[in-house]
């Protein structure tokens, strides 16, 4: 199995895990409130944007890995195509 084959199919399993996350935080971020009017007795609201929050606050640093080794891995899998095009394409 040739290198360029591993990178794509780890390439794959990034993007998977990235579209998992992202479906995953737009999924938390719909429960979001932008405004919150609580009373005395709606308390358990205001803890559960917090809760809500803090969710979100740990899945984002998760989304921006992914997305950037997904784009390193890109970019690898680019350069050895034109690597080895390169050297495919010199006379010997």
């Amino acid at each position: 199995m040739s290198p360029i084959v591993m990178l794509l199919i780890l390439l794959g399993v990034l993007v998977a895990v990235l579209v998992i996350l992202l479906i995953y935080r737009s999924t938390l971020e719909m429960h979001e409130d932008d405004q919150l009017f609580l009373g005395s007795g709606e308390s358990q609201m205001a803890k559960d944007q917090e809760d809500l929050q803090t969710t979100l606050n740990k899945v984002e640093p998760a989304v921006r890995w992914v997305g950037a080794a997904c784009g390193v891995v890109l970019l690898v899998i680019a350069g050895l195509w034109v690597y080895e095009g390169l050297g495919q394409g010199m006379p010997k």
